[in-house]
């Protein structure tokens, strides 16, 4: 798969964590604001990548951005971000897990390979 394709399936993907992730708990992201943070945690991953980082780097630099702009999107309590997150988390994962198994496809979490 070419790199332009990656990346845009690695955004829209980690956009509908977020965006399914927050209407699961009612919270109302925008499927703007949800593209917003995909696109911002993807390209700094792979800002990080082509600067040759190490990849432990390379997963964890995106999480405080993902983290911030929820937040600020979301315009609610502490716990209520908490949970979201977590639950956004556990969304991730779940799509990490089907896109790695059943289609090779890795770009999610460039270190967490199941193939």
């Amino acid at each position: 798969m070419n790199y332009l394709l990656s990346f845009v399936l690695s955004v829209v993907l980690t956009a509908l964590s977020y965006f399914f992730g927050s209407q699961l708990l009612k919270n109302d992201l925008a499927i703007w604001q949800a593209l917003i943070i995909g696109f911002s945690v993807v390209s700094l991953g792979a800002l990080t990548e082509a600067l040759g980082a190490p990849i432990w780097l390379i997963v964890l630099i995106p999480f405080p951005v993902g983290m911030l702009l929820l937040y600020l999107f979301l315009n609610q309590p502490f716990l209520t971000w908490l949970l979201t997150y977590v639950t956004i988390l556990a969304l991730y994962t779940v799509i990490h897990l089907i896109m790695s198994y059943f289609f090779q496809f890795h770009s999610l979490i460039p270190a967490w390979r199941l193939s």
